[in-house]
């Protein structure tokens, strides 16, 4: 929530935890009707985030503001849905992972549960923003309740930004912390026949990317992708987009600066690194558990990729929210709503996983 003059942290999140929690009939006579669109109703807990963003004067994600302004916006904004942590884990642990330009900041979430010497399954996470804003910290919560729910350990990795680090840089970051991750299995307690790749929006697209350049590479690939709500067209023209390009936080004003920062000149929309819905063979890629929310203008494209790579023959499992909207992995600990789907998704992690226990990471033919 933004605002002049703005409260304390701690008490915006304990505002919003309380507003998105009163009785139905509190909310109706609040909020009014339910909002519905397309057959699907907003769930009245995001319903009630979105009114309260809007009496706050938020209207859009980046928009109108320079990237260091986002930047901060985005990391208080995290610490007020996220809250106090206390969700158990057996650690956190503050890392580094060698990139292609410098070292990259990475944080380590170790399950409580696990066997010291038993190794375990990992997922490597790259966080949404838009490829402009997000790090570990816009991000702790999620991966916090990801790893505590599934019993995978989570590595979190920061990439270069834009508009400073144009595409490829984040892709660059992205396959390098992979690559090392699965050289490095031992040292994270991991198995390198379980690690997976994950992330959310912009974060989702680096993780399906990741996942082509393994199966074009040889060498180890992730056993699993973990897409939550992912960009995969930055040619942007389905339904989902127009329908809902203004009053769901993501609006296509944000996805317009988001698209030039990343891509300044334009000319690389069509690499299948950047919109990978046009690539033409998805043939061979790792099992995927795609997340989409029904009030997201990035719906139609996620579930376009997920019915392409299982026409293509690979595993997919397509998962739709239909009273979400986009950024709700953030939101777990106001909305109840979105809490639901990040454990679903921390089920579909654990038992994607579980089926990967013994196979071994080996160059694809």
């Amino acid at each position: 929530m933004a605002g002049a003059p703005q409260l304390p942290v701690a008490v915006e999140h304990r505002i919003l935890k309380w507003f998105c929690g009163l009785p139905a009939a509190a909310h109706r006579l609040i909020l009014g009707k339910p909002v519905q669109s397309e057959g699907q109703t907003l769930a009245r807990d995001v319903q009630a985030l979105l009114w309260l963003a809007r009496l706050n004067g938020v209207h859009d994600l980046f928009a109108g503001m320079s990237a260091p302004e986002a930047r901060e916006l985005s990391r208080r904004g995290a610490a007020v849905v996220d809250g106090p942590r206390r969700l158990p884990l057996a650690r956190v642990e503050e890392r580094q992972v060698p990139g292609p330009a410098g070292t990259l900041r990475a944080r380590l979430f170790v399950p409580a549960g696990q066997a010291p010497d038993e190794p375990a399954p990992l997922l490597v996470y790259y966080h949404g923003g838009g490829f402009v804003f997000g790090d570990l910290d816009t991000h702790d919560g999620a991966c916090r309740l990801l790893a505590a729910a599934s019993g995978a350990s989570v590595l979190s990795v920061e990439y270069r930004l834009a508009p400073e680090h144009p595409f490829p840089a984040a892709v660059e970051d992205a396959w390098a912390a992979f690559a090392w991750a699965a050289e490095n299995a031992a040292t994270l307690g991991a198995d390198p026949a379980r690690i997976a790749v994950g992330g959310d929006s912009a974060g989702g697209n680096l993780s399906a990317a990741v996942s082509l350049l393994a199966r074009e590479g040889g060498g180890a690939r992730p056993a699993l992708q973990l897409l939550i709500y992912p960009v995969t067209d930055l040619e942007g023209t389905s339904r989902s987009r127009r329908t809902y390009a203004e009053g769901y936080i993501l609006t296509k004003a944000d996805m317009d600066a988001f698209e030039s920062a990343y891509l300044p000149d334009g000319a690389a929309r069509d690499d299948p690194r950047v919109s990978m819905l046009h690539v033409e063979d998805l043939s061979s890629l790792p099992p995927a558990y795609v997340i989409t929310a029904g009030f997201d203008p990035l719906r139609d494209e996620g579930e376009a990729y997920a019915l392409k790579m299982r026409e293509a023959g690979t595993r997919v499992a397509l998962r739709r929210h239909p009273g979400l909207i986009h950024s709700f992995a953030h939101d777990t600990n106001v909305s109840p709503t979105a809490r639901a789907a990040m454990l679903e998704a921390a089920g579909a992690l654990q038992m994607g996983l579980a089926a990967a226990e013994g196979n071994v990471a080996a160059p694809i033919s």
